[in-house]
């Protein structure tokens, strides 16, 4: 009792001794502020970098959890990214903030022990450090808002709607794209600043079936608009939906974010579309870069939404997909009746699936090749409140090959535009014949 004793006494004093001032930190001192939280908290944060900058500035990321470095079978991996247009700065300081607040309070904190024994959260503070470092301090203008290739990062990643497969990646967006690779992330959303309302999927469209009434549906827009609903609601300002003079009203301060403006090669869509992330793009401050006095009042605004939105990472169904033999399956797809999505969501490496779904009844319909298709209908409870979506994994039974399932088309890692457009609807019937040929080359190299 005394070790444990002396250990909190310890603990505290560190945490108070090292309280985050709420200012700007330039790149040189985020770098150090993330090294010494995970030199006081090692137990629950594991620091790397996921590339560099133009320039060569790291892109840190600060994994929190009970178990932050390496991933463990039900528990959901989370994001959260920041700054990645240089000038909107806001986002940058909320996360260290945020950072600060969660590493402080573990074990003391119900609620924060919790989510971290039950999640695995990333955060990246900045995406454009080169930006910021080149930013002036205004609300309106676009000093800084690009990388040091004078490129908008929101715009260069691979599109599900347009055909950009040959334009060249930024460092900073190919840093993320691999990241994306190598967990498998649930939940995610990026901060940024000029507004203050939660968008979400699609940000972009071909004209195709997903164009409704002005906006670009996603297959899961039900979830898209609870979530983004989540983080408005707890937000003492985004719900009222007019909080910047010279923006427009939104209705529950959330928006579809083609029906705001169309948006090409946006990360939210990207995510979503090809890493099975559902992620949104949270505009937290009507001025890009606000004064510092500013600061401590907009994390008050926002704190409830950020630690609201992390739990919905708990929504819906998640599982793993076994063989005959019980060995987990990878890349076996698990599809939502109802949902088409351009990508099929498919088990991982572990064989783990995640969908995040609303509360009711499903069917799932698991497929993959030498294996008896499985169809199945669940019930759905709503998971956050216990902080675990509902577990259900599937056993998978051999087939002899003349009956075997047969795959939905998939995405290999790298997006190719021509095998998207062979589920658009906006497509012409007459090339189907040689995409769907094309897309049967690409599965056996994926």
């Amino acid at each position: 009792m005394f070790v444990f004793t002396l250990y909190l006494f310890l603990w505290s004093w560190l945490s108070s001794t090292h309280t985050l001032e709420f200012r700007y930190h330039n790149s040189v001192e985020v770098e150090q502020y993330l090294k010494d939280i995970n030199r006081m908290h090692p137990n629950i944060t594991y620091l790397h970098s996921i590339g560099q900058s133009v320039q060569g500035r790291e892109l840190w990321v600060l994994i929190l959890g009970q178990h932050p470095r390496e991933h463990r079978t039900g528990i959901p991996e989370f994001k959260y990214v920041g700054n990645m247009h240089g000038n909107e700065v806001v986002g940058r300081v909320l996360l260290l903030q945020l950072i600060n607040y969660l590493t402080s309070r573990y074990l003391s904190d119900p609620w924060v022990t919790r989510l971290l024994n039950s999640s695995r959260v990333h955060i990246l503070p900045s995406m454009n450090p080169d930006g910021f470092e080149s930013s002036a301090r205004d609300c309106m203008y676009t000093i800084g808002r690009y990388n040091k290739n004078g490129v908008d990062l929101n715009r260069n990643f691979p599109d599900a709607f347009q055909a950009n497969s040959e334009r060249k990646r930024e460092k900073e967006v190919r840093a993320v794209m691999d990241w994306l690779n190598t967990e498998t992330f649930v939940l995610s959303a990026n901060l940024h600043g000029g507004a203050v309302v939660a968008s979400y999927p699609y940000d972009n469209s071909n004209g195709g079936s997903e164009l409704q009434g002005g906006k670009s549906v996603a297959p899961d827009n039900d979830v898209f608009v609870h979530l983004a609903k989540t983080y408005s609601s707890s937000h003492t300002e985004m719900l009222k939906g007019d909080s910047c003079y010279d923006s427009k009203d939104f209705t529950d301060g959330i928006t579809n974010g083609y029906y705001w403006y169309p948006l090409p090669g946006g990360m939210q869509d990207y995510n979503y579309v090809w890493a099975q992330c559902l992620e949104l793009t949270l505009e937290i401050s009507c001025c890009k870069f606000p004064q510092e006095k500013d600061l401590p009042g907009l994390w008050q605004v926002n704190k409830p939404a950020l630690l609201a939105y992390m739990q919905q990472v708990h929504l819906g169904v998640k599982g793993v997909v076994m063989d005959f033999n019980g060995n987990p399956v990878q890349n076996a797809v698990v599809e939502v009746e109802g949902r088409r999505n351009l990508c099929p969501f498919r088990t991982d490496r572990n064989g783990e699936y995640y969908r995040l779904l609303l509360p009711n009844n499903y069917t799932i319909t698991v497929t993959y090749p030498g294996h008896k298709t499985i169809t199945q209908t669940i019930s759905v409870p709503y998971g956050p409140d216990t902080f675990t979506a509902l577990t259900h994994n599937f056993f998978l039974q051999k087939s002899d090959y003349s009956t075997a399932a047969t795959q939905p088309p998939q995405c290999c890692t790298t997006p190719n535009q021509k095998n998207l457009e062979n589920n658009s609807a906006a497509l012409l019937s007459s090339t189907l014949t040689a995409l769907t040929a094309f897309t049967l080359q690409r599965l056996l190299l994926c």
